[in-house]
């Protein structure tokens, strides 16, 4: 017997746009450096810093930092759970959006 959909089922660590952005950039790259991820979303330093914390303590992205010469290099990735929790969160939704339509 199917599920009725509910708003439960959507994951409150991407209701923000920023999140969701991160989520959706990370799921079709294997990573993005910090400067790329900015411009992407178009949002500050802080903003971003930010929201990947929260993702990353949810244990949904994986922050590596490294130095390339003298300059250090933040990116990102999506974890196994984090590709999970995001396709588990599009699922729930397009789930909500066909039952009202």
């Amino acid at each position: 017997m199917n599920k009725i959909p509910n708003i439960q089922d959507l994951n409150k660590a991407f209701e923000n746009r920023v999140r969701l952005g991160i989520m959706s950039i990370l799921m079709v790259n294997d990573s993005v450096d910090f400067n790329r991820m900015k411009e992407l979303l178009n949002v500050t330093d802080g903003n971003l810093a930010s929201h990947v914390s929260a993702l990353e303590k949810e244990g949904f992205i994986h922050v590596k930092k490294e130095f390339v010469g003298k300059k250090p290099l933040t990116t990102y990735s999506v974890t196994k759970i984090g590709m999970k929790a995001f396709e588990d969160h599009l699922n729930a939704l397009e789930k909500l959006i066909r039952m009202n339509q």
